[in-house]
């Protein structure tokens, strides 16, 4: 298709120390390797592990069973699949992620924070490139996409400009383009990823237009994709995160819906023509 398509697997809750699921570790796995052949026989290109039961997310998972746990999830969904796996661990778990992918052979993290200082309902999500540079320089072939402006936080930065008035001065334009070059070129994301200001919401196309104006590696969008739409973004993005639309009734977190993922495959293919 020449675009990137990416399914995001929601797994429920994950064990941790101090917490024991319903669901056992063997029905996640079963779960999720189930969800990850159907994205992949409905034509996607690659999928996104996330523990996106595990809310109210922790700015940074440390729990040493949810990691193990976590890991076990990724290689059984690796070894399950022929399409590229991808690590997700909210709110900000960068380095872990990384670690993830090494220990799985899964080929790309997502980071919600790699350049800012964000404020979200997790507390202060600090930047997580100072604490991937070594990792990546021992383990240099896990790609790194990173958010910019993430759903569901604001960026430290422009709430700082905005209270001494320098925003008043700058347009989104030069926002942007500060955000992108230092994501870019300072901290080397191999990708840039849009979203919208909350979960399901795509982003505003004067947004992800700015980015893709300025920045040097792929943009992807990472929220709010539908068959209705992603033909207007994928004109400024060259692939697509995609969780909610693909599931029961268009809401995160509930099963795969196997019609809904063919329907939109065949959406981007019609764009490709």
């Amino acid at each position: 298709m020449g675009w990137e398509v990416i399914g995001v697997l929601h797994l429920p809750p994950l064990p941790y120390v101090g917490v024991r699921p319903s669901q056992s570790l063997d029905e996640v796995i079963e779960r999720a390797i189930s969800e990850a052949r159907i994205l992949e026989e409905a034509g996607f290109t690659a999928v996104l592990v996330e523990n996106f039961g595990d809310y109210p997310y922790r700015k940074r998972v440390r729990d040493p069973l949810a990691l193990a746990s976590m890991t076990v999830v990724v290689r059984e969904v690796v070894k399950g699949v022929s399409i590229g796996v991808g690590v997700n661990i909210l709110r900000n778990s960068g380095l872990e992620a990384y670690s993830v992918a090494v220990a799985t052979g899964a080929r790309f993290i997502r980071v919600n924070a790699l350049s800012e200082v964000v404020v979200s309902d997790s507390g202060l999500l600090e930047p997580e490139a100072p604490r991937l540079r070594v990792v990546r320089a021992n383990y240099p072939w896990v790609k790194v996409y990173a958010d910019v402006l993430v759903k569901h936080g604001g960026s430290l930065s422009l709430v700082a400009q905005r209270v001494t008035g320098e925003l008043k001065s700058l347009t989104l334009d030069d926002v942007v383009r500060e955000l992108v070059l230092d994501y870019a070129e300072r901290d080397r994301a191999d990708a840039l990823v849009v979203t919208g200001g909350r979960t399901g919401e795509p982003p505003s196309l004067e947004l992800l237009r700015t980015v893709r104006k300025h920045s040097p590696v792929p943009v992807i969008v990472g929220s709010g994709t539908t068959p209705e739409n992603v033909g207007e973004l994928l004109k400024y993005s060259d692939g697509v995160i995609v969780g909610s639309y693909v599931r029961r009734g268009g809401r995160a977190g509930n099963p795969i819906d196997v019609e809904r993922a063919r329907k939109f495959v065949e959406a981007v293919r019609s764009v490709r023509g």
